[in-house]
């Protein structure tokens, strides 16, 4: 596993992992931690960081994709998204796909594995609020359908990918089997927290307010609301049938089984009502 700050990733390390230092924004620190690799896996993302996408999710992943090529590495397998696109409203989606474009006229046996809304990103933003608070806050009207996808079902999809040369030369979406609305997320959590639903929205006038004015002090926190805008306003369902057919060995998780394993994980079953 590549990363920056070993120190800070001694927790993943395992019988099975390997920690080895390098920055995808340095070139030069990717070839020695790429020597003997004959499999890459490309699942960063700078969407939270203060340099934003670009220098990570677009031009690290340029340099991941040549070092790869250097090193003799033949498979590659890149994380993108769902409806990741050049005119795609957020920075993140376009970054992406500028990156599926240097990867897919490389010389790598390649394949891009894009996925929708992780649920589990979800769960944190809501969950931990509400198991704190017994309040959730919702960006928007929170009507919009949304297709949320477990990260275990997206990493299965990447191993399957990683190890069956059937799939080199191929995009592959990875989708949840439910398409929810952010109201509809609360309501299933609250319900499993045994909370009462008490939710603030963000009204959209000031959430894309707050996006502008956050941008000179907080990039981070201004992408983020930012995306909460699009994710109430643009179409955001998947048919997952498609994709699940050739993924066929990897059973779909649902918001509620995720859910469970997410409040089994932070030692809650419940919440007393606030």
């Amino acid at each position: 596993m590549l990363t920056r700050e070993p120190t800070r990733a001694r927790h993943l390390e395992g019988p099975l992992v390997e920690l080895v230092s390098g920055d995808v924004t340095e070139p030069a620190s990717l070839g020695p931690a790429l020597t003997g690799v004959t499999t890459t896996i490309s699942a960063m993302h700078g969407f939270t960081g203060r340099g934003g996408p670009a220098p990570v999710d677009w031009l690290g992943n340029v340099n991941l994709v040549h070092a790869a090529e250097a090193a003799g590495s033949g498979r590659f397998v890149m994380v993108s998204l769902c409806g990741a696109g050049p005119d795609h409203p957020l920075e993140l989606a376009r970054m992406k796909y500028r990156a599926e474009q240097v990867l897919e006229a490389s010389s790598l046996s390649w394949t891009v594995v894009r996925a929708s809304a992780f649920m589990e990103l979800w769960l944190d933003i809501i969950g931990e609020p509400l198991l704190a608070t017994g309040r959730a806050t919702v960006f928007g009207r929170g009507d919009n359908p949304v297709n949320f996808v477990s990260v275990t079902d997206v990493a299965a999809a990447v191993e399957l990918a990683a190890i069956d040369p059937a799939w080199a030369g191929q995009m592959l979406e990875v989708g949840g089997p439910e398409n929810l609305s952010l109201n509809q997320f609360v309501a299933v959590m609250t319900r499993l927290c045994m909370a009462r639903r008490r939710t603030r929205h963000v009204p959209r006038p000031v959430m894309r307010l707050a996006a502008i004015l956050l941008r000179p002090v907080s990039p981070a926190l201004a992408r983020q609301v930012a995306s909460g805008v699009v994710m109430d306003t643009r179409p955001l369902t998947f048919d997952a049938a498609p994709g699940r057919r050739r993924l066929a060995a990897i059973t779909a998780t649902a918001l509620e089984q995720a859910a469970a394993a997410w409040l089994a994980g932070h030692g809650s079953g419940s919440h007393p009502a606030a």
